[in-house]
C-alpha cells in the first residue's frame, strides 16, 4: 500500500518567510448578512505582524491542527483551501492517533524546504521589495514548533522540529502562509508523504554450513534472484512487515525515498542457506576458468538430491550448466546401456565393434581405428565404442527406449524445478530406428547439460532419482521407478571400470579410488573441435562437465570433474 498524498501545491512551496512574490490571498470577513456588496476581502499586507500576534496566530493554528479541527486551522492560513485538503491528507493517510504541537517561539532559521522555494513572503528582517507582479513583497515573522505525533503501534512518538511564516492580514489578524512545509519541515512542492510497508533486509544468503556466497561469480544470477523475491510491496499490515513514513518525489522521479519515521519495525528474517557447499563450489570456479574455454560443471549430492556447486565460464555469460542444451556424446551410453541390460544383456553378452557403421547415410566410426568383433558389453562400454551401441541398439531397442528410460528412471524430461531457470533434457522419441541410433551414443536430436549428466551419475551411484535441487526442502520430481538391483550392479561395474582400465583411466589428475565415470565426445554441426564431456561419482558426490571445443572427454572436461571429486563431500 502507497497511500501518498501530494502536501500542498506547486505555487506555494515553504511554510516560511524567505523570498519571492507577493500572494494576493483573499479571504473574506463579516457576518454574512447584507449581500456580497457587504464582505471585504481579507488580503495578505506587506506589514509583518507583531511578534505577539505572530505568536498568537502561530498557537491557534498549532491547537486547531492538533485538536483535530482541521476546518479551523485551515481558515487560520492565508490558503484556506489548499490548507484544509493538504492537512485532511496528511491525517488520513498518516493515521496519527494523536497529534501535539507546541509554539517553540521566533527563529530566524528556515525549514529545508523553504530555502528552495521562489513564492514565500520575506521574513520581518529582510526589506519590502517588488513581487514578480509588481506588488509590494509583504514581510513577516518565523514561528518555530514542536510535534510530537503518537501511533496505536507503537510507544515511541515521531518528534520533529518545524517552522511556520507567519503573515498579517489586511483585517489586522495574523495566518500561517500556508506551504508544504507546514506539515513537515522537509517537504516541498514537488514530494509526497505516505505510508509505506517496510521489510527486514533480504536474508543473507549462505553455503549450507553457513558460509557466504557473495564471492562466487557463477552464484551472481542466483543471488540476485533472491534477494529480487524479497517483498517489495503490500499493506504495512501484512505479518512481518513494518511500517515506515517516507517522502518521495511526487511525479515519480528518480531517487530514493527519505524515510521520516519508522512506526513499526519489520520481523528480522532469518539466513537462507543453500545447498551449495562453498568449498566445492570454489572449486567449480576455478576448474571452468581453467579450461580456457566455455564451460560448464555441476557437482550434486546422490543421497539428497543437493546441488553443491554449479560454475560456468565465462561468468557473465549464459549459464550452460544450468540453461546449455547440447549433445552430450558418449555420457549418455550410461543410459543407453541400462537400457540394453534391461533388454537382457549383461556384462558380459557379445557386443562386436565395427570399424564403421551407417546411420541415416551418415558413416559413424570410433574414436579407435580398427574393429574388435570379440568386445563384450563391457568392452564397448569402458572403451567407447560408438558401432557397438549403434548396431546393438538397433538389434535390441525400440525407437522409444532411451526416452522411456531415461524418463521413467533418471527424471530426464520431466519438468524440474531447482530454485533457478533450467533447461529440462530432452530426448525426442524418433519414429523410426535410423533415427533413433544416434541418441544411443548422444548425438541426434539429444540435448542436455551438467545439471542433467551430473544427476544421471548420481542416479548410477545411489540407484534412486533424486531430482537436483537448490533450496533444502524444495519439492523434487520422482520417477516412476528404479533399476532393479541387477541391472544398478552391472551398470555400476561398467562405470567403475571405465575408471580401472578405460577412457576414464587417461584422466589427470587420476580420479579418486573406487570412483564410476564415462567420457564423452560430442560432435557439433558447424563446429571443427568436438566438445569434452564426463561424468563420474566418488563417495556421495556426482559431478559433470562439459568444455565447448574441448576435444576428447578424457581430455578437458575430465581433468576438471577429478578436481572437484577429489575436494570431496565433507
Amino acid at each position: 500500500m502507497n497511500k501518498g498524498a501530494k502536501i500542498g501545491v506547486s505555487v506555494i512551496a515553504a511554510a516560511v518567510l524567505v523570498g519571492g512574490g507577493y500572494g494576493a490571498y483573499a479571504l473574506v470577513s463579516g457576518d454574512g448578512s447584507g449581500g456580497a456588496a457587504a464582505k471585504k476581502p481579507r488580503t495578505v499586507v506587506a506589514e509583518p505582524p507583531s511578534q505577539e500576534l505572530a505568536a498568537s496566530g502561530a498557537k491557534a493554528f498549532l491547537d486547531a491542527w492538533g485538536k483535530g479541527d482541521l476546518f479551523a486551522a485551515a481558515k487560520l492560513t492565508d490558503d484556506p483551501d489548499k490548507a484544509q485538503a493538504a492537512l485532511q491528507a496528511f491525517q488520513s493517510n498518516v493515521k496519527p492517533s494523536a497529534v501535539h504541537l507546541t509554539v517553540g517561539g521566533p527563529t530566524t532559521a528556515p525549514s529545508p524546504a523553504a530555502s528552495k522555494s521562489a513564492s514565500a513572503p520575506a521574513s520581518s528582517s529582510a526589506s519590502a521589495s517588488a513581487s514578480a507582479t509588481g506588488s509590494p513583497a509583504p514581510t513577516g515573522v518565523l514561528e518555530s514548533f514542536k510535534a510530537s505525533l503518537e501511533f496505536a503501534e507503537t510507544g515511541t512518538p515521531w518528534n520533529y522540529d518545524g517552522v511556520l511564516g507567519v503573515v498579517k492580514m489586511s483585517d489586522g489578524t495574523a495566518a500561517v502562509h500556508w506551504a508544504p512545509s507546514v506539515i513537515h519541515p522537509k517537504l516541498d512542492a514537488d514530494e509526497t508523504i505516505s505510508i509505506k510497508p517496510l521489510y527486514a533486509a533480504p536474508s543473507t544468503v549462505t553455503d549450507r554450513k553457513g558460509r557466504p556466497l557473495a564471492a562466487y561469480a557463477s552464484l551472481a544470477g542466483l543471488l540476485g534472484k533472491l534477494k529480487g523475491a524479497a517483498p517489495q510491496g503490500g499493506d504495512p499490515a501484512d505479518a512481518g512487515s513494518g511500517v515506515v513514513i517516507s517522502a518521495a518525489n511526487a511525479s515519480g522521479g528518480k531517487g530514493a525515498d527519505e524515510k521520516l519515521f519508522t512506526i513499526k519495525e519489520p520481523k528480522p528474517v532469518p539466513n537462507l542457506k543453500l545447498t551449495i557447499d562453498a568449498d566445492l563450489q570454489a572449486a567449480a570456479e576455478q576448474e571452468v576458468a581453467a579450461t580456457g574455454k566455455p564451460s560448464s560443471l555441476v557437482a550434486v549430492e546422490p543421497s539428497s538430491g543437493n546441488i553443491l556447486a554449479y560454475a560456468f565460464s565465462p561468468s557473465t555469460g549464459q549459464n550452460r550448466a544450468f540453461s546449455g542444451a547440447t549433445a552430450p556424446g558418449s555420457t549418455m551410453k550410461v543410459i543407453t546401456s541400462a537400457a540394453l541390460l534391461e533388454a537382457g544383456l549383461t556384462p558380459t553378452s557379445p557386443m562386436p565393434c565395427p570399424e564403421t557403421t551407417m546411420v541415416t547415410g551418415k558413416s559413424i566410426s570410433n574414436d579407435e581405428p580398427g574393429a574388435h568383433p570379440d568386445y563384450t558389453l563391457t568392452d564397448a562400454f569402458v572403451n567407447s565404442c560408438n558401432t557397438s551401441f549403434i548396431e546393438k541398439g538397433k538389434d535390441v531397442l525400440k525407437p522409444g527406449s532411451l526416452p522411456t528410460i531415461a524418463k521413467d528412471v533418471f527424471g530426464l524430461g520431466l519438468v524440474w524445478q531447482t530454485g533457478l531457470s533450467n533447461f529440462d533434457t530432452d530426448i525426442p522419441t524418433e519414429g523410426n530406428m535410423a533415427g533413433a541410433a544416434s541418441e544411443f551414443i548422444g548425438q541426434g536430436k539429444v540435448r542436455t547439460n551438467p545439471l542433467g549428466m551430473a544427476s544421471v551419475a548420481a542416479t548410477v551411484q545411489s540407484g534412486v532419482f533424486r531430482q537436483p535441487i537448490l533450496v533444502p526442502g524444495m519439492e523434487q520430481k520422482k520417477a516412476a521407478r528404479n533399476l532393479s538391483p541387477e541391472v544398478l550392479g552391472s551398470l555400476q561395474s561398467l562405470m567403475v571400470q571405465t575408471v580401472r582400465s578405460g577412457t576414464a583411466a587417461a584422466v589427470k589428475p587420476a580420479l579418486p579410488a573406487g570412483s564410476g565415470a564415462k567420457t564423452g565426445t560430442a560432435e557439433v554441426d558447424n563446429s571443427t573441435d568436438a566438445n569434452s564431456w564426463f561424468t563420474a561419482y566418488s563417495g556421495n558426490l556426482a559431478v559433470a562437465a562439459e568444455v565447448q571445443g574441448g576435444g576428447h572427454g578424457a581430455t578437458a572436461a575430465g581433468p576438471a570433474v577429478s578436481k572437484v571429486l577429489r575436494v570431496g563431500n565433507k
